[in-house]
């Protein structure tokens, strides 16, 4: 349905878009992210037709962005960060007058009728759009990009500055619309990309660091090697022998306490589970085990191991602040490395020798 291949756009001496190539699917949900001045809403407005590319080409439903805009942008629906509102006009009026600038074809009234149910708002549909609260506008903003049902729907930020209940509702509708749409999101807001998309692209500089399955990513973020471990013993002799155990790469000392026993923060190594025989080991010492809980890997912290792969120049001061990172740091490079073999390896500049 969108079809993205070797897109470059440069602002002068300032490559913003460098090469990227993806394609999105029939009835796709993914998650376009990256951190600030990656190059995502570039690339949007690019998708869009508001921005003409360097080079490259970029298709909707097989129709060339560059080469026919009009017939592509039929196929489009989008819904910029800020919402395109004309404030003193009517949810009716404003929808009336984005129907008749996209020139639909469908019986007006009734079109207009099921969007308004699909993102409810026929309850403010005679109201001033200026009187609405921010949710309700964000609402009729996704109603104008719904109207001639285009076969692709882009969202920048689609949820900013609502609050958590409009989050929820608007990621329930975001989900329904990806059973008849495809669908961009581009957004800040990871727990969001992982409870509503298909798939993941990260862009970095300009360039694709990732493209995965979210599930697949999840699964890796649900590989849990860190533990919290709670252990009433002497604290050096345990801290020493947690460090020297075979199965665990690191061992640290909390200041957090309960009671008489002390916390540790540990880290095992790739593929080893090391609960059991750490509580027989334990038990031997007679040293009491009373507290041992999984310390869950975030998407966010998945996403900053993501960029900071990508930036040499960052990952050293990285790897110096945080020592516990190892774990987000190889999920990272993994799916890295598959996304530079599923495109031709053309990622493998980004690293260096230590990375290989």
């Amino acid at each position: 349905m969108i079809k993205i291949e070797h897109l470059v756009k440069n602002y002068g001496s300032n490559c913003a878009v460098d090469d990227i190539s993806f394609e999105v699917k029939k009835g796709e949900i993914v998650g376009f992210l990256g951190p600030n001045g990656a190059g995502k809403s570039t690339t949007m407005n690019i998708l869009t037709g508001y921005l003409s590319s360097t080079s490259g080409s970029v298709s909707i439903a097989g129709i060339d962005v560059l080469d026919n805009p009009l017939e592509a942008k039929k196929h489009i629906g989008y819904l910029p960060e800020q919402p395109p509102l004309y404030l003193d006009m009517t949810v009716e009026e404003y929808l009336i007058f984005n129907y008749n600038l996209k020139g639909c074809k469908l019986n007006r009234d009734k079109h207009l009728m099921e969007i308004c149910d699909v993102v409810k708002i026929r309850d403010v549909y005679k109201r001033v759009i200026k009187n609405l609260s921010k949710g309700y506008r964000q609402r009729v903003g996704i109603a104008q990009a719904l109207i001639g049902s285009p076969e692709v729907i882009i969202f920048d930020e689609p949820t900013v500055g609502l609050d958590p209940k409009q989050i929820i509702e608007v990621r329930n509708l975001l989900r329904n619309l990806g059973k008849d749409h495809t669908v961009i999101l581009s957004t800040h807001i990871l727990q969001e990309v992982q409870a509503v998309c298909d798939r993941i692209v990260i862009i970095n500089k300009g360039r694709i660091v990732a493209d995965e399955l979210t599930e697949n990513i999840t699964r890796a973020v649900e590989n849990n090697r860190r533990f919290n471990v709670k252990i009433c013993g002497p604290q050096k002799e345990v801290l020493a022998m947690l460090r020297s155990r075979p199965g665990i790469v690191y061992a640290e000392l909390l200041p957090q306490r309960d009671g008489d026993a002390y916390c540790y923060m540990i880290e095992s190594e790739v593929g080893v589970d090391i609960r059991k025989s750490l509580f027989y080991t334990l038990a031997e010492k007679k040293w009491a085990l009373i507290g041992l809980e999984a310390m869950g890997m975030s998407l966010e912290e998945i996403f900053i191991a993501i960029v900071d792969q990508a930036n040499p120049s960052n990952k050293n001061k990285h790897e110096r602040k945080n020592r516990r990172a190892g774990a987000e740091r190889e999920v990272a490079k993994t799916i890295m490395e598959n996304t530079g073999r599923s495109q031709g390896g053309e990622y493998s500049a980004l690293f260096g020798d230590d990375d290989k």
